[in-house]
């Protein structure tokens, strides 16, 4: 079970595999899990987000300009600090190969 918020995400019984995706959710992009670590975690994530990070539920979208912003003076970390110093992993940027759709072509639909 796992609930994501805007700065926050709780989960209990939940795999590296779904943390790595959560993540993912939130910063608009690949996160791949190489910690080689198995079984289930429970834990509790806070962090200050940028206006960078996409919010959940919102389909790959930016979150809405009604969002209210965090106070400036936030004592949250960012994201990237609060895995490295509540979960205790590090996210790490690198380039490799991602998958891509690519539309050649489109056509209106007929009248059928």
């Amino acid at each position: 079970m796992m609930r994501m918020g805007r700065g926050q995400l709780s989960a209990q019984m939940t795999p590296v595999a779904g943390i790595a995706a959560a993540l993912a959710q939130q910063l608009g992009r690949p996160v791949i899990d190489k910690t080689e670590l198995k079984g289930s975690y429970d834990f509790d994530l806070k962090w200050t987000p940028d206006e960078t990070q996409r919010g959940p539920g919102l389909g790959g979208m930016a979150p809405p300009a009604t969002d209210s912003p965090l106070p400036a003076d936030s004592s949250s970390p960012s994201i990237f600090t609060a895995v490295q110093e509540q979960l205790g992993l590090k996210l790490e940027a690198s380039k490799g190969p991602v998958e891509t759709l690519v539309i050649d072509h489109i056509e209106k639909a007929s009248g059928n």
